[in-house]
């Protein structure tokens, strides 16, 4: 079970937790918000394992029994939430793993500590029934939600959890772990780090990930020819990368950071504000043949590709317009 220091980044929540643990003064319920892979369940896990551990304090000592147990994932008092259904936490998962379980005393602990993930798939009435458990929680009752989306929650639950958000890491941070820990290059690591957008897991996905090799080859690919393609076939490479069920907001956000380096380059003359370094050639190339305005326009029409994505355009009519503005500037 991870420790603090297998997070990355941040330090306002561990901040928080190791206070809480240090001082005694834990919140009966917490909520963690952010995306996925920013590191929610490696906190409460972490937070769990210093409540747990029989000598206290702000950091877990690793060796006591409990430290073993919860490591082990066997330890009696930290119980992680289940739901049968996929898409949602019904009323009955809380009752059953919650509401009757946290009336009974810890086992060995100070602490018992319910971490419940994908929160924001409670039902409404499962909240309300949670609601009942937090409004009058016994003074061991911890409970932890992890969530992505915390508009999905009822404000009353809201008022009486303490809300700790995640928040991006730098570019830079996360470059110097994929180079640390997984011995990527460093433009390669540079590239998935700004490709991330502050979500490590993400980071740490792409610079593994075969998909993502086979998207960036064949994105380089169009980019760097989309000027000679035809638009049928342009769509057709898109649909290739959609077949093996790579994101196509990934595809808009690679284009995205592919024009924002030739803008800067154009700007600057200065390779190392680029995170395409090894295309520098090309993206040369492209300043040469486009001008500012031009470049705008086809940021914009990224921007446009993807809101008309989410209000559900036709995906070929969308991507269409987007590609027709690229050629022609």
């Amino acid at each position: 079970m991870a420790g603090f220091d297998q997070v990355l980044g941040q330090e306002h929540i561990k901040k928080f937790f190791r206070n809480a643990a240090a001082t005694g003064n834990v919140p009966h319920a917490c909520i963690l918000s952010g995306e996925e892979g920013m590191g929610k369940r490696k906190l409460a896990e972490a937070f769990a394992r210093n409540l747990l551990c029989e000598r206290g304090g702000a950091e877990a000592c690793g060796q006591c029994h409990s430290c073993k147990q919860t490591a082990a994932g066997s330890h009696p008092d930290l119980i992680f939430v289940t739901h049968e259904k996929p898409a949602s936490i019904g009323v009955d998962d809380v009752r059953k793993q919650i509401q009757d379980t946290i009336v009974i005393r810890p086992y060995s602990g100070r602490y018992k500590i319910y971490i419940v993930d994908e929160a924001e798939k409670m039902t409404v009435q499962a909240q309300n029934a949670l609601l009942k458990t937090i409004e009058e929680p016994p003074s061991y009752g911890v409970i932890l939600l992890l969530t992505e989306n915390l508009d999905i929650f009822l404000p009353t639950i809201l008022s009486r959890c303490v809300q700790l958000k995640c928040r991006p890491v730098s570019d830079r941070d996360g470059k110097a772990y994929l180079m640390d820990h997984l011995h990527v290059p460093e433009e390669r690591a540079e590239i998935y780090a700004a490709f991330g957008r502050g979500n490590i897991g993400k980071m740490v996905d792409f610079a593994t990930s075969e998909k993502f090799q086979n998207m960036y080859d064949k994105m380089i690919y169009i980019l760097k020819n989309i000027k000679e393609m035809d638009i049928s076939d342009l769509l057709n490479c898109i649909k290739e990368l959609k077949d093996e069920n790579v994101d196509i907001y990934d595809c808009l956000d690679f284009m995205q950071l592919w024009y924002r380096d030739v803008l800067m380059y154009k700007v600057t003359r200065d390779m190392n504000l680029m995170i395409f370094k090894n295309e520098h050639n090309a993206i040369s190339d492209i300043c040469e043949k486009s001008g500012y305005d031009g470049l705008e326009l086809i940021l914009q029409a990224i921007d446009k590709a993807r809101v008309r994505l989410n209000a559900n355009v036709n995906q070929d009519l969308a991507l269409e317009l987007m590609l027709l503005t690229m050629k022609e500037n």
